[in-house]
């Protein structure tokens, strides 16, 4: 019973579903600003009449006065006549008598105008809210447009753009910036895409080696156990490569996740630390590594900053020559901790660039030194890099290799050199020397401090 009462109560459904749709909002934006200025106009117009006719003049000079008005108003040529009832072409009883007729006229002219001004203003307020709901239609026809090109946009098809064809306004600026967003949507879907695609591939790849090894094995009657121990090396070895390869992958997606926290960092001590590592393979082609580093704090995540030095290193190591060379810097040029890390190598096109920091890119299978890389090592320090905000500035070399220089922001506040003291030891610091040399020479550093 109740319920039937207060679904009578509720309001009517042509009611409830009318909205204030930004072309209702507008039409009566356009009627109100009509009206009210309507109504200002029609007031003045109704106070300059009845002053321009509150005095009447009468053959011989005679006059008199509606309202407020008075002789001081007057021009001091019209105030020489009589002022008054008394004319000497009328008396007194047809002074009086035209006095009133003229009373009752004046206001029957002010009412008169002020009722057909009002008419007048009602009917002009309904033209002009009739044309304002179609001149919101006009300025709104855009929004329409571009509301309903992006509804049938979807992942599918990205490539699709608004291309407003309207004049040089907001509207077509929001429509640029909606092709701008698309754009860059559409290139994010493409690289994810091509991610996944690389991604499966390249775990596919381990996990088929493993399948023929085992059923070449399961199919040989005379496997021995020897045979079974050599295919047991080799499965193990296809294991470890797709643990690195998932370890890769985490580290990328750890890295555009951001630093877990923020810390002070000295650059040149997790240099310095990097390149000391005992895994750091520079004998295979006896390469020669020269540093110059000097301090360089940067607020950061040492865990991520320490993973771009390493990224870097490997891949100058890898990507190298037989004798060649491995640059490490790190400095401070403008507040700004700067790293640098180049090497020799075969030559890169500078369109190919750019293309090295994609994931799972590899210009050319022979450039690399490496057994396990996987063309992730430049992904994750452009993503590490990101995180950071910090600047990648990556230039291939006239005769050979690649120079990449990463740009952090400066750090907050000054207290950097202190961080710089307890990575590197206590006392004021120089800039440090390495010289790690291949078969050539014995693997040694050398680090200048000044008095404690």
């Amino acid at each position: 019973m109740m319920v039937g009462r207060f679904a009578r109560l509720a309001p009517a459904a042509w009611l409830r579903a009318t909205r204030a749709t930004a072309r209702r909002r507008l039409t009566l934006l356009y009627g109100a600003l009509f009206v009210v200025f309507g109504a200002a106009l029609l007031g003045i117009t109704y106070l300059l009449v009845g002053q321009a006719t509150d005095v009447i003049w009468l053959p011989g000079g005679s006059h008199f006065f509606f309202g407020n008005a008075s002789s001081d108003n007057l021009p001091r040529q019209e105030q020489s006549g009589a002022v008054g009832p008394h004319s000497p072409l009328f008396t007194s009883s047809q002074v009086a008598q035209l006095q009133t007729q003229a009373v009752h006229l004046h206001a029957y002219m002010l009412h008169q105008l002020l009722i057909r001004s009002g008419i007048a203003l009602g009917f002009t307020a309904v033209i002009s809210i009739a044309l304002g709901w179609l001149v919101a239609d006009r300025v709104l026809r855009p929004v329409r447009t571009i509301s309903a090109t992006a509804r049938l946009i979807s992942a599918s098809n990205l490539n699709e753009r608004l291309s407003l064809d309207s004049p040089d306004d907001e509207f077509r600026e929001l429509a640029a910036t909606l092709d701008d967003l698309l754009g860059r949507l559409e290139a994010s879907f493409d690289s994810q895409r091509h991610f996944v695609a690389n991604a499966s591939h390249e775990l596919r790849t381990p996990l088929t080696a493993e399948r023929t090894l085992l059923q070449v094995a399961l199919d040989d009657p005379d496997t021995t156990n020897e045979d079974w121990r050599s295919t047991a090396k080799e499965v193990l070895a296809c294991n470890g490569e797709q643990e690195r390869l998932i370890e890769a992958l985490l580290a990328l997606a750890s890295s555009e996740g951001g630093p877990a926290h923020r810390e002070r960092v000295e650059l040149s001590a997790i240099c310095r630390h990097v390149l000391l590592r005992p895994d750091l393979d520079i004998s295979t082609l006896g390469l020669r590594t020269q540093t110059a580093l000097s301090p360089a704090a940067l607020d950061g995540d040492p865990r991520l900053v320490e993973r771009l030095v390493a990224n870097l290193v490997d891949n100058a190591i890898g990507h190298n020559v037989l004798g060649g060379h491995v640059w490490v810097a790190a400095a401070v040029a403008e507040g700004k901790a700067t790293l640098t890390v180049a090497n020799t190598g075969p030559a890169i096109a500078d369109g190919d660039v750019d293309r090295l920091f994609q994931p799972f890119q590899r210009l050319d299978p022979g450039r690399t030194h490496h057994k396990d890389g996987h063309g992730l090592g430049l992904s994750i320090v452009r993503a590490i890099a990101d995180t950071h905000d910090a600047t990648i500035t990556a230039t291939a070399q006239r005769h050979g290799g690649l120079r990449i220089e990463v740009t952090f922001p400066p750090p907050d506040g000054s207290s950097g050199l202190e961080a710089g003291r307890r990575g590197l030891g206590d006392g004021l610091m120089r800039p440090v020397s390495l010289c790690i040399s291949g078969p050539s020479g014995p693997r040694s550093s050398g680090v200048e401090r000044g008095p404690r």
